[in-house]
């Protein structure tokens, strides 16, 4: 637990548990494998059918308004304390005194994270990190569950993501608008925003 959690070394290990390093890897190794055989088909996986219908209804139903969505995503800066010394160049970025690195989420309204993918190491922002993401490789392969809804009268089988003002133009992406004229605009904005805030309040809970 310690390896896991904090980076210590096997050496560390091996001065209180007496045990060797070979050992000591095998037993990581093991717990993070029985870690993935006992929680991975509820809690490490793709949504499913029934997930993608769940996760509709959170966003279209009540007083949310976004039919079609299937959550929030972003990312955030993760501190990491207890880092390789010979990376510190690659992971430490100009607006950030200690080396981090890059969380991309999705999270819903009850706080799943379904998507979660730590970048590879350098200087990143959201855009180089949705570039190497696995978000979408379901969706070019094929792969991805159908996400059905309706909207005035036009049928979709693809759902949505809310991003912020930094993500691409893509349509799978709803951003908000920078400069709201009309009090629609700015209802849809403020609406947005709010729901937005899903994974804002993941990354908080974490």
């Amino acid at each position: 637990m310690r390896m896991l959690a904090y980076g210590a070394s096997t050496d560390y290990v091996d001065e209180y548990i007496r045990i060797g390093e070979t050992i000591a890897i095998e037993c990581l190794v093991n717990f993070v494998w029985g870690v993935n055989d006992i929680f991975g088909t509820e809690y490490l996986r793709w949504p499913n059918a029934g997930d993608i219908r769940r996760l509709l209804q959170m966003g279209g139903g009540g007083v949310r308004g976004f039919p079609g969505m299937l959550g929030s995503i972003d990312c955030m800066h993760w501190e990491w304390k207890i880092f390789p010394v010979a990376w510190k160049g690659q992971l430490t970025r100009g607006d950030h005194d200690k080396p981090t690195i890059m969380l991309e989420a999705v999270a819903s309204q009850d706080l799943w994270i379904w998507h979660a993918f730590f970048s590879v190491p350098g200087s990143n922002n959201d855009l180089n990190v949705l570039n190497q993401s696995p978000l979408f490789t379901y969706i070019l392969q094929g792969k991805a569950p159908r996400a059905e809804f309706t909207i005035n009268g036009t049928q979709y089988n693809k759902g949505y993501y809310l991003v912020d003002g930094i993500y691409p133009e893509w349509g799978t992406f709803v951003k908000t608008i920078p400069l709201p004229q009309g009090e629609k605009i700015k209802l849809f904005v403020r609406c947005q925003e709010a729901v937005r805030k899903d994974v804002e309040k993941a990354f908080r809970v974490l």
